[in-house]
């Protein structure tokens, strides 16, 4: 069997934070404002996750009210999902991702960023694929006021599904 989730995330950029994508410091003179850190890139990664189980949305796992997430990285949040989604048998077949960013050019980070989403996601390399485009200077986006993600998800159901407890 297998199950497609679109996931989409969107951050104003400010000064004062650091840039954080994919769960990895990109050096750049802002970062995203958000209850977490911010990261649009796995906040996507996470609702395309969730979409293709039908489990809702980030924002219902892990709601900016709470204040145990207050500041959280996002790859441990990402970590639940993969808990989750592996305890009801299923594994990544694919995450592709689409960043929507004027600046910083991130090409030059595509392979960290990939190799910490394969750790967490526990799958290959070659089945992650990042991107990103610019918005061409049209509107917040291509003026630089925020940066955006899309992720496209295929899960296949395993065979044996093995129950993974989450980290502590």
């Amino acid at each position: 069997m297998l199950r497609v989730g679109l996931g989409y995330d969107i951050h104003r950029l400010i000064a004062g934070r650091p840039l954080i994508l994919g769960g990895r410091h990109i050096p750049y003179g802002k970062g995203l404002l958000g209850h977490s850190d911010g990261d649009c890139l796995v906040h996507a990664v996470i609702d395309a996750i969730l979409g293709a189980l039908a489990l809702g949305d980030i924002g219902q796992h892990f709601p900016d009210t709470d204040p145990r997430y207050k500041d959280a990285a996002s790859l441990p949040l990402l970590e639940e999902v993969v808990v989750r989604m592996q305890n009801e048998g299923y594994a990544i077949g694919n995450v592709d991702i689409v960043v929507i960013a004027q600046e910083p050019k991130l090409a030059p980070h595509y392979p960290g960023i990939i190799a910490s989403l394969k750790e967490v996601l526990r799958c290959a390399e070659r089945q992650i694929s990042v991107k990103s485009k610019t918005h061409e200077r049209i509107g917040p986006l291509g003026a630089g006021e925020a940066i955006a993600s899309f992720a496209v998800c295929t899960l296949q159901k395993m065979s044996q599904a093995i129950p993974i407890r989450a980290q502590a």
